[in-house]
């Protein structure tokens, strides 16, 4: 199949709020916008850190608001002399830039918690999510990542090392959504971008194929949805684990039964999906 750069979430905000009225709807924490979460033409904002997130946050008082208003002034379509779509679309980044930062800037000051997140980045990111999701503003897909698991060497100490900050900051995330009785409205999906060989190379394992998807949430029904892999040479697919399901099974069943969205222009197809994942 051709790869497209269409992301599936971007195609998710935009299904989620078709009239653009939302430009917070998509939000990433991380640095940059992954690709999963692009789509031309729809608004997803990429923030790094939610205390400090905002447009001249090195300016204050009327400095700042006088460099804003001339931003606004600059993105503002009547200022262009003749239409152009490349103006139009460059004025509309940067309008629905501004509306983000002076949405998502009112959470922290309304947020309260006595969870104490660790100063790593994946807490700090899922710290933000939870004053996000908190504070009502409507954001409904949100993208975090934890990179350092790329490693062909030491790979046991590592991922050790690497998942425990995972359990702890996921503990700590749905702990405080449950302390502001925001959990219920929450689904966490955490996957890999990549599989690994069942063979190792000595200190590690290379990249192979296969991979396992996590569901996470009040209202999932725990418990496992595939038989454990087999490791059994005769079931292997030239070193790699066989997959039981297409991924795009997982999403669908994520848009569909969570979501309510049609999942088939999403994902390009038809795919079976899971039964019985949520208690809704």
């Amino acid at each position: 199949e051709a790869l497209s750069s269409d992301g599936w979430l971007g195609k998710t905000i935009r299904d989620l709020d078709p009239n653009k009225e939302n430009v917070v709807t998509g939000v990433s924490f991380g640095s940059g916008l992954p690709r999963a979460m692009y789509l031309s033409g729809t608004p997803a904002i990429s923030v790094s850190e939610l205390e400090g997130y905002g447009l001249l946050t090195d300016l204050a008082g009327r400095q700042q608001r006088q460099a804003i208003k001339a931003f606004t002034r600059m993105y503002a379509p009547e200022e262009f002399e003749e239409a152009d779509v490349v103006w139009d679309h460059l004025g509309q980044t940067g309008l629905d830039a501004l509306t983000g930062a002076d949405m998502l800037k009112t959470a922290p000051p309304a947020y309260t918690s006595s969870i104490e997140y660790a100063n790593d980045a994946l807490s700090q990111s899922l710290k933000g999510i939870a004053q996000v999701h908190l504070s009502g503003i409507g954001t409904r897909i949100f993208y975090a990542q934890l990179g350092g698991f790329d490693v062909h060497g030491a790979q046991i100490q590592t991922q050790r090392t690497l998942l425990e900050n995972v359990s702890r900051s996921v503990g700590d995330f749905f702990d405080d959504l449950r302390e502001n009785s925001g959990s219920e409205e929450v689904i966490m999906m955490i996957f890999s971008e990549f599989g690994r060989r069942i063979k190792d190379n000595g200190n590690g394992t290379d990249h192979g194929s296969g991979g396992g998807t996590l569901l996470i949430g009040d209202r999932v029904k725990g418990g496992f949805y595939d038989p454990y892999p087999s490791l059994a040479p005769e079931d292997q697919l030239d070193g790699d684990m066989h997959f039981s399901h297409d991924f795009r099974s997982i999403y669908s069943t994520v848009l569909e039964q969570w979501l309510d969205l049609n999942p088939n222009p999403i994902v390009n197809g038809t795919f079976d999906q899971f039964e019985n994942v949520f208690n809704i």
